[in-house]
């Protein structure tokens, strides 16, 4: 894959593929965290821990999506080095969950003054100067918050104000006090962003993040190997864990890469690279379901211990549930009622799995597991494949639709 613009787009850089492997090292250290700790807070903790990740890596890919090119150096090195305070973050993520965050938020603040810089030099327009200042203040709020004990707020702030100035910056003039309609809301969502240098390419977004979620699915694929490697090959435990775990993965992928990520692309190239948009489908949407498979991870890597805890079950459990609601199409066209409530049951369903482990060995829980996921991504499949096509028939239809039903049910809502 090379930086190059071609019939179906901006294409993944190699530095990119790089930068991503160092990535996903610190991010796998996340789930290493819950299986250290298996309780509900250690995971809400590692959630919160995932998106300042999250964002970090967010960051790179829309800055390599603008103006990113293989063919520059300074860009690479930019991206190069920004892989050397991610590496430092990876390797004191156990200490943030011990209380001890100074040297991960200050690898935090390195990041975000390199990208600070990145936008800034050599050709950084008005937008790049905003942007560029806002990662100059999210790092200030990093440092500050190495010295300070409530440091999870300092985060969460500079989280929050960097969406805004990276994809949710492109504001729609209205009238002074006017509340902007749904309508509206939608409307300019589905319209190109006013300044073209803000627009993100849709088949680089796609791409970068397909491929990021394929890694995420790696550290599934290497949690159960590791473990089975660890068990005797006469062990009825050894071939339950291998093969539900692999099923499990291979039903994730089929989710998610089947028809949804072609969904995601084609809503975004529609909407002629809206930031909000963008944000909608990727930044903002993504992140739950990449959380889902780390949590899944960790709970699989528990259930193939000797004593797996309860909260095993629970954690792979919840993130499947997660998973197949975040990763839904983002338009399926008008909905009825009972499709909505079916929904909901599979998921309560697929919570509810994890009471299984009362009855049968983590292992073999393991394996209904990846049972259940495979034939729900069947259904998925089949459903989405039919929104694809809807799509492709009409798709400023598809989309009017998608507002409607968004409209009807708010009124119902209120």
């Amino acid at each position: 894959m090379t930086d190059v613009d071609g019939p179906g787009g901006k294409r993944v850089g190699w530095v990119e593929l790089y930068f991503d492997l160092v990535f996903v090292f610190a991010v796998g250290q996340v789930a290493h965290g819950i299986v250290a700790d298996p309780h509900w807070a250690r995971a809400a903790a590692a959630l919160g821990l995932f998106a300042t990740l999250w964002w970090t890596w967010i960051g790179f890919a829309v800055l390599y999506n603008r103006r990113g090119d293989d063919s520059r150096v300074a860009d690479r090195l930019f991206v190069l080095a920004g892989t050397i305070p991610c590496g430092i973050a990876a390797t004191q993520a156990h200490h943030v969950f011990e209380g001890h965050p100074a040297i991960f938020a200050g690898a935090m603040a390195g990041v975000r003054l390199i990208l600070a810089a990145a936008h800034r030099w050599p050709r950084g327009g008005g937008d790049q100067r905003r942007i560029s200042w806002g990662y100059a203040v999210s790092a200030v709020l990093f440092g500050v918050s190495a010295v300070l004990p409530h440091y999870g707020a300092l985060w969460a702030f500079a989280l929050v104000q960097e969406a805004g100035f990276l994809l949710l910056g492109d504001r729609r003039e209205r009238r002074r006090g006017e509340r902007p309609t749904r309508e509206a809301k939608w409307r300019n969502m589905l319209s190109p962003p006013r300044d073209p240098n803000l627009a993100l390419d849709s088949a680089h977004l796609a791409e970068r993040f397909g491929l990021f979620m394929i890694l995420l699915l790696g550290e599934l694929v290497i949690t159960v190997g590791t473990a089975a490697l660890e068990r005797p090959a006469d062990d009825l435990g050894y071939w339950l864990a291998l093969a539900g775990g692999l099923v499990l993965a291979g039903a994730l992928w089929w989710v998610y890469f089947s028809s949804a990520v072609e969904i995601y692309e084609r809503m975004l190239g529609f909407s002629g690279g809206n930031p909000a948009m963008a944000y909608s489908l990727y930044a903002g949407g993504h992140l739950m379901p990449a959380f889902a498979l780390l949590l899944m991870a960790a709970g699989v890597n528990l259930s193939l211990h000797e004593s797996p805890p309860h909260a095993a079950a629970w954690f792979t459990t919840a993130g499947l549930a997660i998973y197949l609601a975040g990763t839904r199409a983002f338009a399926t066209g008008p909905r009825r009622w009972y499709a909505a409530l079916a929904q909901t049951a599979a998921l309560a369903v697929t919570v509810n799995l994890a009471f299984l482990d009362r009855l049968l060995p983590a292992p073999a829980v393991v394996l209904v597991i990846a049972v259940w996921a495979a034939a729900t991504a069947a259904v998925t499949a089949l459903i989405r494949r039919r929104s694809l096509t809807r799509l492709g028939e009409d798709p400023v239809a598809f989309l009017r639709q998608v507002a409607d039903r968004r409209r009807t049910e708010g009124e119902t809502g209120a």
